[in-house]
C-alpha cells in the first residue's frame, strides 16, 4: 500500500495540486465514501490532515467510522471550489494508527479533543485523480491521474 508521503515523492506536482484543493478552505475539507455494510455507499464530510507523513482523518464514533474498521476501502472527494470547478478524487485504504506518540501529536497540532472518541486513520493512495478547468464549467476538464502498483510504485499517469 502506498502512503501519501510515497505519492507525494512520486509525483510532487499532482500530490501538492490535491492537497490545495483539500485545503482551499484553510483546513482540510472533503468528503468522505465508505462502503455500508450492506455494500452500498455512505458519504458524509470530513476534514483529511496532510502531513510529510501521510493523509490521516480523526473520525469519532460514528457510521463511517465503523465502515472504515469493518472494510477500510474509501473514497475522498475534494470541497467544489468557489471559483472553478477543479476537483480532486483520492482511493485506498484507510486503516486506523496504532502509533501513539504520533496519535498525540496530530491531536495537539490539529486540536483533536485530548480525551474524544475518536480514533486516528491514515489513507494510503491507490488512486489519485485531478480534473483541472480552464473557467466555471469549462469543458472537457483536463484530467490527471495516478496508480500505485502492488509495489507502490507509479503503475501509469495520464496528462
Amino acid at each position: 500500500m502506498t502512503t501519501w508521503s510515497q505519492f507525494s515523492a512520486s509525483d510532487p506536482a499532482l500530490a501538492a495540486s490535491i492537497a490545495a484543493l483539500l485545503h482551499q478552505y484553510g483546513p482540510g475539507m472533503a468528503y468522505l465514501a465508505t462502503v455500508r455494510p450492506d455494500g452500498g455507499p455512505r458519504l458524509h464530510p470530513v476534514s483529511p490532515v496532510i502531513t510529510d507523513e501521510g493523509l490521516y482523518c480523526f473520525l469519532v464514533d460514528s457510521p463511517k467510522r465503523r465502515d472504515l474498521e469493518r472494510d477500510g476501502r474509501y473514497a475522498l472527494h475534494s470541497y467544489p471550489s468557489e471559483e472553478v470547478d477543479d476537483e480532486a478524487y483520492l482511493t485506498g485504504v484507510a486503516t486506523p494508527v496504532l502509533d501513539v506518540p504520533l496519535m498525540r501529536r496530530l491531536a495537539s497540532t490539529y486540536d483533536a479533543a485530548p480525551h474524544g472518541n475518536w480514533k486516528l486513520f491514515e489513507f494510503t493512495v491507490e488512486v489519485a485523480m485531478l480534473a483541472t478547468y480552464r473557467s466555471r464549467g469549462g469543458w472537457p476538464p483536463e484530467y490527471r491521474s495516478w496508480r500505485a502498483q502492488e509495489s507502490g510504485r507509479v503503475a501509469d499517469r495520464v496528462q
